[in-house]
């Protein structure tokens, strides 16, 4: 699994003009799964976001979870983040899971994040044209994949 984790002020998500949901301070997770990802990925991945020291404490330093900032979360699926640009200028998705293997595992991500935190998280819909607007706190972004754990 690919991450892309931002720290947000707020976030949406629109879908054919439509408000589908929305957040305050918290976390935006733009998820990407591949072939091989397992329970393994997605428990490792959601333990490390939700646990991300990247909100500030009383001094100003990054030193909290959003747990710890009862912040909120949004996932919003993204087979885009295993792009393939090596070969030519126009990107190839061919490191993406299908839809049948990918939409059960965001599924599953995000009921596993939402017991973690619980209380629910924001989500787009799979595989939907989707409209993503977010502030951007700090800016603060982390890359993570579940393959490169070391």
């Amino acid at each position: 699994m690919r991450a892309v984790i931002q720290r947000v002020a707020r976030a949406s998500v629109t879908i054919d003009g439509q408000i589908k949901s929305k957040i305050t301070k918290g976390i935006l997770i733009l998820l990407g799964v591949c072939e091989e990802d397992n329970e393994e990925d997605i428990d490792w991945l959601i333990h490390k976001i939700v646990n991300l020291r990247i909100f500030d404490d009383e001094n100003g330093v990054m030193n909290k979870s959003v747990i710890e900032i009862n912040g909120e979360l949004m996932v919003i699926s993204q087979f885009t983040l295993f792009a393939s640009y090596k070969k030519g200028n126009r990107p190839s998705w061919f490191k993406a899971a299908k839809p049948e293997i990918s939409e059960p595992r965001y599924e599953q991500f995000c009921r596993a994040l939402t017991s973690m935190i619980g209380k629910e998280v924001a989500t787009g819909i799979f595989g939907a044209d989707m409209k993503v607007e977010l502030i951007n706190d700090g800016p603060v972004t982390i890359c993570m994949d579940t393959k490169n754990k070391e």
